[in-house]
């Protein structure tokens, strides 16, 4: 199994069930949620080097990358419980705790964006990469610009 199949299937059951269970710490989500945005932007920037020429477009790797990306966006909600805002290495903002619903819909966004990308990766299609890269790509920067500081 390739390491990245192996990080997803891990990651993929840690999530599932951390979804119905509270972290130890608030420090413990935050180091969870942070994890899965970390490893979800490094699955993403290998499809966005692709979508923007700086490296040549494999539809495996695309493919690879996108499913890991789609598995992932699922993962970091759960740990945006309560005390994790008064963490001190924390970069999200109050918006996340002051508008939910908001916030709610953002992350539910970037799921359905993942999974679009996850569907054209499968069609080995450069141009339906590039388009379904950059729709997720603005979820991601929405939410940055209205739930996490700089």
């Amino acid at each position: 199994m390739k390491r990245t199949h192996l990080l997803a299937l891990i990651l993929a059951t840690l999530g599932s069930t951390a979804a119905h269970a509270q972290f130890a710490k608030p420090e413990d989500a935050l180091m969870y949620r942070k994890g899965s945005f970390f490893v979800m932007s490094q699955h993403f920037g290998r499809i966005g080097a692709m979508a923007q020429g700086k490296v040549p477009f494999n539809a495996a790797a695309a493919q690879e990358n996108a499913e890991a990306v789609a598995m992932l966006a699922k993962l970091p909600w759960a740990a945006f419980g309560d005390g994790t805002d008064m963490v001190p290495e924390t970069k999200a903002k109050a918006a996340i705790w002051e508008q939910p619903a908001k916030f709610k819909e953002a992350a539910e966004k970037l799921v359905k964006e993942s999974e679009n990308l996850r569907v054209a990766a499968k069609t080995g299609n450069l141009d339906a990469v590039k388009k379904a890269f950059s729709a997720t790509a603005g979820t991601c920067k929405a939410c940055h610009d209205q739930f996490r500081d700089k």
